[in-house]
């Protein structure tokens, strides 16, 4: 699996400066909203040095990193779900990405225009936020609509996916973000990739004083991490990664050989069979049993001979969960 991100916030508040600083793709940054028209798409290396010290040892011709594709879209703007601005026309292209970065400007300057006048990042969460609110309920109530025109004829399984449409409708115009509230995990939550069922991460974009308690409060209210970072200064692209991988329960297993050394993304408690069919469906279905090894053990044995002649190397079946840093050799029919 490969972990993806969307980037929103409003115009002007450092998003294709950050795209840029992922991806190192030259992209369209002015002082002016809208600068961003259509949707930027990068893919960026996660940071592991676990594979380049594999790859080492085994003399691989490849070595092939984890992968985080990062969608940058038009800024949102108040009243977007109403046709305002150009984010809104893109907030499709994040649906199935697994968290969001919610970028705020903390920073002050008036040489950069802020599209409300001012920069106010308490009051810039709650515009994202409605927007993101705005746009889950206008997909929930075309969802309703279809599916309380299927459930007149006394479809059941239609009658039950409509009753669960309108109590989610329900809960969404309560105004609170689904990922605060529980559930996230249910059907019709997952198909319609609702927006605001994705975890966030906050990116205050300013300087430590320039992030004062109550946005902190207000983050730690939603059971939101935060990073704060300068875009004008810092490299940010391993924290992120980082806070991602962690918000999402993720970790990384790895595959060596002369061939390549390559890391593999699953979520944490993944059972071998499973990991085993992140490499290849195959894998899966005819799985046998894994040959594991730890990257610390391996890499002090030096081999994978030797790491088995010392003990370190296990067999592994059905029901073992794989662990990050695990080094696999899928066993298969």
């Amino acid at each position: 699996m490969n972990l993806s991100i969307g980037i929103v916030g409003l115009p002007n508040v450092g998003k294709s400066t950050l795209f840029k600083l992922l991806t190192k793709q030259e992209v369209n940054i002015a002082n002016y909203p809208f600068a961003t028209i259509d949707p930027n798409v990068g893919i960026v290396p996660v940071p592991d040095e676990r594979v380049n010290a594999l790859a080492r040892l085994s003399e691989s011709e490849k070595k092939i990193p984890a992968v985080v594709e990062f969608y940058d879209i038009a800024g949102l703007v108040k009243g977007a779900n109403k046709g305002e601005g150009l984010g809104n026309q893109f907030l499709a292209r994040i649906r199935e990405c697994g968290a969001i970065i919610h970028l705020v400007r903390c920073f002050k300057s008036e040489d950069i225009i802020h599209v409300e006048g001012t920069a106010n990042p308490l009051r810039d969460i709650d515009i994202i936020n409605t927007e993101l609110l705005f746009k889950d309920i206008d997909t929930v109530t075309k969802r309703l609509v279809k599916a309380e025109s299927d459930a007149r004829g006394g479809n059941k399984e239609m009658a039950a996916a409509r009753d669960e449409l309108t109590a989610l409708k329900a809960e969404l115009e309560k105004g609170i973000p689904l990922f605060i509230q529980s559930g996230c995990d249910r059907r019709a939550v997952k198909e319609l990739g609702l927006l605001t069922a994705k975890k966030q991460i906050f990116l205050l974009n300013g300087s430590a004083d320039d992030v004062t308690p109550e946005i902190v409060d207000k983050i730690k209210a939603m059971n939101s991490e935060y990073i704060v970072a300068d875009l004008a200064l810092e490299r940010t692209t391993p924290d992120l990664i980082k806070k991602a991988y962690a918000v999402l329960n993720l970790i990384s297993f790895f595959t060596t050989g002369e061939d390549e050394t390559r890391a593999w993304t699953i979520t944490a408690g993944t059972k071998a069979p499973q990991a085993a069919g992140v490499i290849h469906t195959d894998f899966e279905n005819k799985f046998i049993r894994a040959e594991v090894v730890s990257y610390e053990k391996l890499v002090e044995a030096g081999a994978w001979n030797k790491a088995r002649e010392k003990g370190w190397m296990r067999l592994e079946g059905r029901e073992y969960a794989v662990k990050d840093g695990d080094v696999i050799v899928v066993r298969h029919g």
